[in-house]
């Protein structure tokens, strides 16, 4: 298995050895041998743990663990509290989002302050197969059955190149333990169906499943590059911009559904709501969907494309002298300028959750 990292790590220019690694470590199995290997082949570490306070007395055990453990590998530790349920709830996210957000943010702020030349996680091939098949489910284009890749930005996952069996025999034979996270256990969250219920299912078929669909993962993710050359020509062939999409050049093409999906990736917009927009060329303007970030609105002669923007009542900015000042509107309000430690003063649109 060590051989096989190396070369990942070699082939995809995932790590070098002057900078720190900041390695995301749970204490559970796939975590605990990221950092046990990295350690062995002699890359710069520096370990963070996550406490979401989200299981009792088991996210304690895994801070305990997970601190017992750099210390006995001599890895820095870098260890952060969270309130995970309220951030969710303030938020109207679900817990797992909350806790998602919360790591990768914080992991983020490790990363510049420590200089760090990125983040290591320990995804590994059957996560690739969970997240292709949870992909599918959901509904996905070309770059969604690539699912992960193994540099995204600042994160970096040498443990693709791997699956938890192999993980979990590397462990036995290092003598190295580690802690089981319950929550893996129930079957409400979709991702813990898919492992295990869904994949054993399937394995059942083809023992090997989930090497294959990592394969057929990486074999997309090369494609990529080409398919995105071809759709930037015919972007630019139906006179598509960010912003418009005319209608003219969709009208009898068959390609429809797929120019106006890759038009729309990342927008938020999902299969069904672009297979109406396909499908109502020729009917009157004025229909408009909607997605979380943006709204696609039918003109006369043109897809139009925009960005949601908070409620257009103005931000009210007073600056008077505070001595000049006697009303005592609730529309005031008074800060000592000495006291105020950030070096910018953010103005926005309020919330509903908003007070003073």
């Amino acid at each position: 298995m060590k051989e096989k990292i190396i070369a990942y790590i070699s082939t995809h220019q995932l790590l070098n050895t002057h900078q720190p690694v900041v390695v995301a470590l749970s204490g559970g199995a796939d975590s605990v041998a990221l950092l046990h290997l990295l350690n062995q082949l002699g890359y710069p570490l520096v370990a963070a743990h996550c406490n979401f306070h989200l299981r009792a007395e088991e996210s304690d055990r895994d801070e305990a663990f997970v601190r017992h453990l750099c210390q006995s590998l001599k890895v820095p530790l870098k260890v952060q509290h969270f309130q995970t349920s309220a951030h969710a709830q303030e938020n109207n996210i679900s817990i797992e989002m909350a806790a998602r957000e919360l790591r990768y943010e914080w992991f983020e702020q490790l990363r510049t302050s420590l200089n760090a030349q990125c983040i290591a996680t320990a995804h590994h091939q059957n996560d690739q197969t969970e997240t292709l098949l949870l992909n599918l489910i959901r509904g996905t284009g070309l770059k969604g059955l690539a699912a992960m890749h193994p540099r995204n930005g600042h994160v970096v996952r040498p443990l693709l190149a791997v699956s938890r069996e192999e993980i979990l025999n590397y462990l036995k034979k290092v003598g190295q333990d580690y802690v089981t996270d319950s929550s893996n256990l129930e079957t409400e969250f979709k991702r813990n169906k898919i492992r295990l219920q869904l994949i054993p299912l399937l394995q059942e078929i083809n023992p090997s499943v989930v090497q294959t669909l990592s394969d057929t993962c990486n074999i997309i993710r090369q494609s990529l590059p080409y398919y995105y050359k071809g759709i930037s020509g015919a972007m630019a062939e139906a006179g598509a911009t960010p912003e418009c999409f005319p209608l003219k050049t969709l009208l009898g093409n068959p390609n429809t559904p797929t120019l106006l999906h890759e038009w729309l990736r990342d927008k938020g917009f999902n299969s069904m709501q672009i297979n109406q927009m396909a499908q109502c060329l020729e009917s009157e303007p004025g229909k408009m969907w909607e997605s979380h970030s943006h709204r696609v609105l039918k003109d006369r002669e043109a897809f139009l494309l925009e960005g949601k923007h908070p409620e257009s009542t103005p931000v009210e900015l007073i600056f008077e002298m505070v001595n000049t000042i006697t009303d005592t509107s609730p529309r005031y309000a008074y800060f000592d300028a000495d006291l105020i430690q950030a070096e910018n003063i953010h103005v926005r649109h309020a919330k509903a959750a908003d007070r003073f």
